[in-house]
């Protein structure tokens, strides 16, 4: 096991390398790659990575708390059971990432590609998904209460069971939303119906 507290890198090729079960404290990388890098069970704290290439890397069984993820590329990434707690995501694309299993505890998604993605089951109370695109998402029993969805890309979306209440869902397109079985609060009924047409008074 491996341990780097406070380094900086820029730029630098780490990819193929075997980098799993290490530490990492309060790192930055700009820039950096990490394509099909093994970075399983490796632990983050508060690091920041900004614009690094994640393609294809495994991340399985890893657990980030409080680290940066931004403008990342997690392109056929494998973030099986990986843990994100109150990490920044904002920008990065998930695109056929592996995303089983993962758990995400609270943080900022805004921006992030996420179509596609199976996050069914999911406790994401409280995550900021601001303009996030999540296109044809799996959101089944998900519970989203208290988050931000402001105008994320909801199309074919799958909420069945999924509960709503207290998320904020302004700029939300409804009339592209499934939204049967669904759990609202009264201010978003009011919303959806009036989306319709309907005059609530």
């Amino acid at each position: 096991m491996f341990q780097y507290t406070d380094q900086t890198y820029e730029e630098v090729d780490f990819s193929q390398a075997d980098q799993r079960d290490g530490e990492l404290l309060g790192c930055t990388f700009v820039k950096c790659l990490f394509r099909g890098t093994h970075l399983e069970e490796v632990t983050t704290k508060g690091c920041s990575f900004i614009e690094c290439d994640f393609t294809g890397a495994m991340f399985n069984a890893s657990i980030h708390t409080g680290s940066a993820f931004t403008n990342c590329q997690f392109q056929e990434a494998n973030l099986f059971v990986a843990k994100f707690d109150e990490c920044k995501m904002v920008g990065s694309d998930f695109t056929k990432a592996q995303l089983d299993g993962i758990t995400i505890r609270g943080g900022d998604w805004s921006y992030t590609n996420l179509r596609y993605a199976n996050l069914s089951k999911q406790d994401l109370r409280g995550i900021r998904l601001i303009e996030a695109d999540l296109y044809e998402c799996n959101l089944e029993k998900t519970d989203l209460r208290s988050s931000d969805l402001t105008r994320a890309q909801m199309a074919k979306v799958k909420l069945q069971g999924a509960d709503l209440r207290g998320a904020l869902l302004d700029g939300i397109d409804f009339k592209a939303l499934d939204i049967k079985g669904a759990r609202l609060d009264i201010t978003q009924a009011v919303l959806l119906a009036r989306s319709f047409g309907a005059k609530v008074e």
